[in-house]
């Protein structure tokens, strides 16, 4: 028979896994994603499931050792390519290449999909990633710009001259 817990301690552990959630998706989707997903949810119908996805998907199976966040993205892409889920893909799609997948690996992993799930599924995963990588891109190399810029110079040569 399986212990009996009380219900704070049952509670405790559901913060413990939302937690975790939130770290891993944070790590894997960025922490400007969660913020964004999370908060749009806050105080309405929806926030159950962003709290239940991020418990159960996150907490509970992608902090699970017995595979690489890698493999999990590709398996998420494959998955989510299978079901024509276009949004999910694309987060997934910048999830992998956070977690170290190349555009190789990617094109890979959809090319296989299509011929298991059917050229429409391969068609438009390609499109969605196609689209999505570029915009990775853009914002890797706008983010790398940006913190490079004008480290040197005094904050006062800065400031706009509407500013003051």
């Amino acid at each position: 028979m399986p212990a009996e817990y009380t219900e704070d301690e049952i509670k405790k552990a559901h913060e413990i896994l939302y937690n975790e959630g939130l770290k891993m998706r944070s790590k894997v989707a960025s922490p400007e994603y969660v913020e964004a997903a999370v908060g749009r949810a806050k105080g309405t119908f929806a926030e159950a499931m962003q709290q239940y996805v991020t418990e159960a998907c996150w907490g509970s199976v992608w902090t699970r050792p017995g595979l690489p966040l890698k493999t999990r993205s590709f398996l998420n892409i494959a998955i989510l390519c299978n079901q024509n889920r276009s949004t999910e893909l694309a987060t997934h799609i910048k999830g992998a290449l956070t977690n170290g997948a190349t555009e190789e690996e990617i094109c890979e992993v959809i090319l296989h999909t299509s011929s298991y799930c059917g050229m429409p599924s391969g068609i438009e995963g390609f499109r969605v990633a196609q689209k999505t990588i570029e915009e990775w891109k853009t914002q890797r190399q706008q983010q790398s710009h940006a913190s490079s810029e004008h480290l040197d110079v005094d904050v006062a040569e800065r400031v706009k001259p509407e500013q003051v």
